[in-house]
């Protein structure tokens, strides 16, 4: 006798195979789209703000257009914290890498407002998404 439990599953492959059936695709939501745009506008802001980071650690020139345009961009986006920490000037010496906590805190604080964005979002739209 064969056996019945390969016989189906044999049967549902071929069923699934013959029609050539792809797993339903489901639209995102409305609110599922704003979670993605605020997740791709704070994703594009921390990749500025790495940059950022990695230039200054790197000592890169500043009067390099590239390095310029990313200084002048994010400036903006920095400067609330700023003051966090203390800052030291060594008087006559050239200072070539800088180590810049306030990007750092940035990074964190971006980051995290991103999720609780998207957190709230998914709480007004008042059902469970995956």
């Amino acid at each position: 006798m064969p056996d019945i439990t390969k016989e189906t599953i044999t049967t549902n492959e071929n069923s699934n195979n013959s029609t050539g059936a792809q797993p339903e695709k489901r639209d995102a939501t409305s609110y599922q789209t704003a979670g993605y745009f605020i997740y791709l506008i704070f994703g594009i802001l921390e990749v500025l703000l790495v940059f950022r980071f990695v230039l200054k650690l790197l000592g890169a020139n500043p009067s390099s257009g590239f390095v310029d345009f990313v200084y002048n961009l994010s400036t903006v986006f920095v400067a609330p914290f700023t003051g966090i920490f203390n800052t030291s000037l060594v008087n006559g010496a050239v200072v070539t890498s800088v180590f810049e906590p306030a990007t750092l805190v940035a990074l964190i604080v971006y980051a995290l407002l991103a999720w609780g964005i998207v957190a709230l979002i998914r709480v007004l739209s008042g059902r469970q998404q995956e």
